[in-house]
């Protein structure tokens, strides 16, 4: 009799909703916003959206993740990426995190072959980062980087644009304007290394400005030193996709610099074109665990190369000189450059994480944790710096309403670290899942 009794009370108990299509309990929470660590918090997920946000006791007990003793931060993002073969890099971002990347042009980047991106990373079965991107490059017949990374892949009206005359800005500008665009990437530099051409004059530079205005664009524009910095500034340029190269003295260049800070500008890091460089001195960088997990020998068919360790050892001098000591070490390498970045950091730039991924030895994915522990190496804290590859990265790409941070309304686009990255940011590679559009996403190594 007990027995049915009991059974009868079971059947007529309310059985709890399943409300939420999935739920991460008793996390620790890095929101991305540089707000403090909040700690054993439950992130409510519906419909690819955080719903809510709680410390209060669970409305359901089933699609949990269990976060206790975990970290939660927002997706990265790698605001600088070249790929050619984006089937093979994509599922490599989102295994290290990277749920969204910024693609400036590049040699394949014809509409078609944006499109095929953008098509990739909108979905959520199959493991892609969301693609944002610029134009095709605008530079000049015979520029950078035409000339200097020559190439039959550049193809004008296709992959590139050659601006002539002022005259034809205008209507370049608005024909492009009609596709799912950020902005124009324009591209001024005389090249950062031989064949050196002439850079872009700087009426042509401000024609562009002027007409991406119109269109209620932005300039993505490549800088390689404080000459091409100042021209892009003069020209009211506010989004800057390489600082590498640019050495600032807070004296000297204080005109520059307070131009700068008057005019609220985004600027990704791109230190990893540094330590790239360096890549074939270090076979041990390669033989990390999770270096070795991701990619296969393709990727370094070059770290023997003679031409590459000679280039490597070209660099080394070239910082020897430029910083009269006899050991360089990877943190010298960091050290200066990361200096200038804070100071910039905290007078309001907003400074964005992004690696030049495309570029020897840059990974996919991986490289992006590289460019953090990087700039840890030269004093940057943790919490801004994971600021810098979430938030800033979404101010950047006019996405900060739906992305960059762990907040309700936005987009649940997450990653569950085994470790606490505010202790040292190399814990930003301890995953233990990826979370994009609200969906637990397949890795390479589960």
């Amino acid at each position: 009799m007990f027995f049915v009794i009991l059974l009868f009370l079971s059947a007529c108990a309310p059985k709890q909703e399943v409300i939420f299509d999935l739920v991460i309990s008793n996390v620790n929470l890095i929101d991305g916003t540089g707000s403090e660590l909040q700690e054993k918090v439950n992130i409510y997920i519906k419909d690819n959206k955080i719903k809510a946000i709680d410390t209060n006791e669970l409305v359901q007990k089933t699609n949990i993740i269990d976060g206790s003793g975990k970290f939660l931060i927002p997706g990265l993002f790698d605001c600088h990426v070249h790929t050619e073969s984006y089937k093979r890099d994509f599922p490599k971002f989102i295994h290290f995190g990277v749920t969204s990347i910024f693609v400036p042009g590049g040699g394949l980047c014809t509409n078609s072959y944006y499109k095929e991106m953008r098509s990739m990373g909108n979905q959520d079965t199959i493991p892609a980062p969301k693609v944002f991107h610029t134009s095709q490059h605008f530079t000049m017949e015979g520029r950078h980087p035409v000339k200097t990374y020559g190439s039959s892949k550049w193809q004008e009206g296709e992959t590139v644009f050659f601006l002539r005359d002022t005259l034809q800005i205008e209507q370049l500008v608005k024909e492009v304007a009609q596709y799912p665009i950020l902005g124009i990437k324009l591209t001024i530099e005389d090249g950062p290394h031989p064949p050196i051409v002439e850079r872009m004059p700087q009426e042509f530079i401000n024609k562009v400005q002027k007409e991406v205005d119109k269109n209620g664009l932005e300039v993505f524009v490549h800088v390689s030193d404080n000459v091409e910095l100042q021209m892009a500034i003069d020209a009211n340029i506010r989004n800057i996709v390489h600082f590498t190269g640019i050495d600032l003295d807070f004296q000297r260049d204080e005109e520059l610099v307070n131009q700068i800070y008057r005019d609220s500008i985004s600027w990704v890091t791109t230190l990893m074109l540094d330590k790239s460089f360096l890549y074939p001195l270090h076979p041990e960088w390669i033989e990390e665990r999770k270096v070795q997990e991701a990619y296969d020998k393709d990727y370094f068919m070059a770290v023997e190369d003679s031409a590459f360790i000679f280039r490597a050892e070209d660099y080394i001098r070239e910082l020897r000189d430029y910083m009269k000591k006899d050991n360089i070490e990877l943190q010298d390498v960091a050290a200066f450059q990361v200096e200038d970045i804070q100071e910039l950091y905290k007078n309001g730039v907003n400074m964005v994480l992004g690696t030049d991924t495309g570029n020897d030895f840059i990974l996919p994915g991986y490289s992006l944790h590289e460019e953090m522990q990087l700039l840890e190496m030269g004093g940057m804290a943790p919490m801004d710096i994971i600021k810098m590859g979430t938030l800033n990265a979404a101010t950047m790409m006019k996405a900060a309403d739906s992305l960059g941070s762990i907040e309700t309304g936005k987009i649940a686009n997450m990653v569950l670290l085994d470790k606490n990255p505010l202790h040292s940011i190399k814990n930003s590679l301890e995953i233990h899942t990826v979370i994009k559009n609200g969906v637990v996403q397949q890795r390479i190594v589960d």
